[in-house]
């Protein structure tokens, strides 16, 4: 919301407007944990405040004073709960977890009461029946989209429901907000307590100097100099499972890093995630027939592109035999180097296990297309691939980023020594926002990778600039050296700076239908095209330089890249699809008795799963779906997406290349900066000119096109 406001009297930073320079900035100098409840308190009372007054106006309701006033509403609270998630996210220590327990279950409530208010409930309809009148006629079409989609929210959460209903619909709210938040917890503990330690050097074979390095540097940081710490995070883990010649070094990291909220033997009994599974699944199911739906999937899809449960599973059913088959020959080339490898050194051939994949992958990799990534890893420069990013920005939006400590516009305050700002301006020296990135992995760091706006662009009364934010959790390398990344993690760094481009090229008129406020399968478009431009040579050519030379990425390296550019899709594709269809199955099967473990074994066998490959997310830690309802039946999200990626990118590659500004002009047109003031479908088909091919997603990852 808007950084003006009228009450200055709040009694701490956190209920107080933002300051400072670029519009206000969020106050992390003057945070005080023990004050998070207290504002919580405060914020929702003044919330509540807000809301009665839109719902008891006496003037007959329009979109000005109802539709228009709801989006003016709020800024306290929205302001505390960044500020707050960035402590539930980056720095989750102590008091945090216990305040995250009580603040959880408090705006699930509050957000409860706004839907349950029947006056103002009255007043949004009566909005929305007005809209084929005269009065309807006159507004845009943006406002038209946005008291459509207040009205369907309202009902699709409870707004017509009897007395009873919705308070019962509370309860079930507020206990699976505690619950998102203890099974968060859970993960987390055996991230922070689950490490595997490697004291003897012999276990290090295999391993470039590089990534021995920065295991050093995280034992240090851990308080074992002198030992190598593997974190228990996906980008500790993958490096030393794809390097790794010791194979029980490799199972040790394996099973840690799958076994987290799975309770004993990998983990903590006490932080055991399927009985809240078990709860939550129920409560989901129970919450959705109340609303009127058959389950929690086809609750959750109503307002997606995909629309139905049935439609997503027809697109994941249409994928997976695909790469299944190609996972299959993917094995049966390993088990050829492992038994070849046996037979050479007079030793027992092994059977290729899940945490033997990534090592033999890449032994494949290099007896097929010579390439092995090890080779590239040197050129893969952390600082270099952010200066490449900023720089295909610049050439494809005209946008420029600036280091805040080079504006003179005064600090800005930031959470951790970590992290760094900058002032992101457009082609003409306008003003468009902030990025803040937050790169590497600490205790209390969430893993994984996310994006996060701390403010939305809106145009309302005053140009409102965004705040946005990634995060990542690479590892530190030694002072003063470079912090070299792998290729997955490189493309996830692109990846996520889509998002944070969403944000930034948003160019709407209302805050809740800015930048990534789209539907949930469209989300990951903007940010899944933007993962292409990290392999055009462009930006292999000018920013993958070696960390000790400087010199560039050798042509003929690039070229077995390219030739090798759907190698392991198979792995890819099963790895996510089997956690996209198990969260499916999951929430398909309503009020079902489920025992977690049982139904995943069970599952993945009626889907013919590998048995040489495991579920992206196993269900005890698979945050997406269980931390929170976001992504709950819609982890398909991302090949849905991908679905539209892939014949975006063919619209570059039809043209003139990546670089192409006429099609990067009809892309921001059309999908980074419209946000959710028009359907999706109709912004992809502005662009695309028709509707998606999905045939492109097929031969992207090079299977076969029926």
């Amino acid at each position: 919301m808007t950084t003006i406001e009228n009450d200055q009297n709040g009694s701490t930073p956190l209920t107080q407007p933002w300051t400072g320079p670029y519009g206000g900035v969020p106050p992390w100098e003057s945070v005080d944990t023990s004050d998070f409840i207290a504002a919580f308190d405060a914020a929702i009372e003044r919330s509540n405040a807000e809301i009665d007054a839109i719902a008891n106006n006496p003037e007959a309701a329009s979109f000005e004073n109802t539709i228009a006033a709801l989006e003016r509403s709020g800024g306290t609270l929205e302001r505390l709960t960044a500020i707050f998630e960035v402590h539930t996210h980056n720095l989750n220590v102590d008091p945090i977890p216990d305040i995250e327990r009580e603040v959880g279950p408090k705006l699930a409530a509050f957000s409860d009461s706004v839907v349950q208010n029947q006056a103002l409930f009255a007043r949004i309809s009566a909005v929305y029946e007005s809209l084929n009148t005269a009065d309807g006629a006159t507004i845009s079409d943006p406002a038209r989209r946005l008291v459509e989609d207040r009205y369907r929210s309202f009902i699709r959460n409870g707004a017509e429901l009897e007395a009873a209903d919705k308070a019962r619909l509370s309860e079930i709210n507020q206990r699976l907000a505690l619950l998102f938040t203890e099974f968060s917890q859970n993960v987390l503990f055996d991230e922070v307590n689950q490490v595997t330690w490697i004291d003897d050097e012999a276990e290090l074979e295999g391993m470039s100097d590089s990534l021995i390095a920065s295991l050093a540097a995280a034992a240090t940081e851990q308080g074992k100099a002198g030992s190598w710490a593997v974190l228990n995070t996906r980008s500790s883990m993958d490096p030393v499972l794809t390097d790794a010649a010791n194979r029980a070094l490799r199972e040790r990291v394996w099973r840690t890093y799958y076994g987290r909220g799975d309770g004993a033997p990998h983990g903590d009994p006490a932080h055991d995630n399927k009985p809240l599974i078990v709860e939550m699944l129920k409560l989901r199911a129970e919450r959705a027939n109340l609303l009127g739906h058959e389950t929690h999937a086809h609750w959750r899809l109503e307002d997606t592109m995909a629309g139905s449960p049935e439609a997503a599973m027809g697109l994941m059913n249409a994928v997976w035999p695909k790469a299944r088959a190609r996972a299959i020959e993917e094995v049966a080339d390993m088990q050829r180097i492992a038994d070849a490898e046996a037979e050479a050194n007079g030793t027992e051939a092994i059977a290729i296990e899940p945490w033997d994949y990534r090592f033999y992958a890449e032994k494949v990799r290099k007896d097929l297309y010579d390439l092995d990534f090890n080779e590239v890893k040197p050129y893969l420069q952390m600082e270099k691939l952010i200066e490449a990013m900023h720089w295909c920005s610049t050439e494809l939006y005209g946008l420029h980023y600036t280091p805040v400590e080079n504006v003179d516009q005064g600090p800005v305050p930031v959470f951790h020594n970590d992290v760094r700002v900058w002032h992101v301006t457009g082609a003409n020296g306008e003003h468009i926002g902030l990025w803040y990135l937050d790169p590497y992995a600490r205790e209390g760091k969430l893993s994984g990778a996310w994006m996060t706006a701390y403010r939305d662009q809106e145009n309302m009364d005053d140009a409102i600039a965004t705040l946005v934010s990634n995060n990542s959790n690479f590892v530190k390398g030694a002072p003063g050296e470079a912090v070299l990344i792998s290729w997955d993690d490189a493309t996830t760094l692109f990846h996520e700076f889509g998002h944070a481009l969403h944000g930034l090229l948003s160019k709407v008129e209302y805050p809740s239908q800015s930048g990534t406020s789209v539907a949930r399968d469209y989300v990951e478009f903007p940010s899944q095209i933007n993962e292409h431009w990290l392999s055009t040579p462009e930006v292999l050519n000018r920013f993958c330089r070696h960390h000790e030379t400087d010199e560039p990425l050798p042509a003929e390296l690039i070229e077995r890249m390219q030739r090798a550019e759907t190698f392991n899709q198979g792995f890819d594709t099963v790895e996510y699809l089997a956690s996209a269809l198990m969260d499916m199955k999951l929430h398909l099967a309503g009020d079902a008795d489920i025992d977690p473990a049982t139904f995943e074994a069970e599952t993945l066998a009626e889907l013919g799963m590998p048995s040489e490959i495991v579920m992206r997310h196993r269900t005890p830690q698979f945050a997406h779906i269980f931390s929170g309802d976001s992504y709950s039946a819609g982890y398909y999200s991302y090949l849905w997406a991908d679905a539209l990626t892939a014949d975006a990118a063919e619209a570059f590659t039809e043209g003139d290349g990546y670089f192409d500004r006429s099609v990067a002009k009809s892309l921001h047109d059309n999908v980074f900066s419209v946000g959710d003031t028009i359907d999706p479908a109709a912004g992809f088909r502005a662009f695309r000119g028709r509707d998606v091919d999905t045939d492109a997603l097929l031969r992207k990852r090079g299977f076969p096109v029926d």
